[in-house]
This record gives structure tokens, C-alpha cells and sequence, in this order.
């Protein structure tokens, strides 16, 4: 199997997952708990904070709408699913599915993504 392939059947395994599917240009992420993004030192060891659960900025993309239309052709999302990027903290609806907190978020709400 090659290495592209192998990389867009997990891509569909995420998607697959939620049967929430965006409109629009807007984008489907679960969030990183501070933790994942913060919560280890230099040794590897998980310092402890009381807000260490929270959600940060960052995120992975679970899935993505079909675009936007202007001047009548459809510009599609300029994000993929599976990749991890940094959003407004104040630019998401929180939807629940399976117990889990997941983002919607408007495409122009997405600042980065990170490599």
C-alpha cells in the first residue's frame, strides 16, 4: 500500500467516525485538551495544572464541507481532514456526538495549520 493511500484511508476512518457533515466552508475539529498540547516538561513528565483539561486553540480536523460558492464557482475548504490547526478561541459552535466535544468551525475562524 502506498504511503498516500495508506494516509487517506485513516483520513476516512476520522471522518467516518461522526455523522456530523459540515455546510458551507465550515470545518469539523476536536479539540486538544491542554494536556496534549502543553502539559509535558523537558523529562516527559505531565505537570499537573487544575486547568489542564481545558480546550486549547488546537485542533484536528474530523471533517470538512463542501466549500463555498463565489461568482458562481465553488471554492473548497483549504484544510484537510486529519490535519492539526490553530483556531479563534471565540470563532466554534460546541456540538456533542458520542459523548465527545467537537467544534464547528467557519473556515475564515482557522488561523493556521500546523506542519
Amino acid at each position: 500500500m502506498k504511503k498516500s493511500q495508506k494516509k487517506s484511508d485513516n483520513n476516512k476512518s476520522l471522518s467516518a467516525k461522526y455523522s456530523i457533515e459540515p455546510l458551507g466552508s465550515r470545518v469539523l475539529l476536536k479539540p486538544f485538551t491542554r494536556e496534549d498540547v502543553e502539559g509535558k516538561n523537558n523529562f516527559g513528565i505531565i505537570l499537573p495544572e487544575k486547568d489542564s483539561k481545558d480546550k486549547s486553540d488546537q485542533g484536528i480536523v474530523l471533517a470538512v464541507g463542501p466549500g463555498e460558492w463565489k461568482e458562481g464557482t465553488l471554492v473548497p475548504v483549504g484544510v484537510k481532514v486529519g490535519e492539526k490547526v490553530i483556531f479563534s478561541k471565540y470563532g466554534y459552535e460546541e456540538v456533542k456526538q458520542n459523548d465527545e466535544e467537537l467544534y464547528l468551525v467557519k473556515e475564515d475562524n482557522i488561523l493556521a495549520i500546523i506542519k
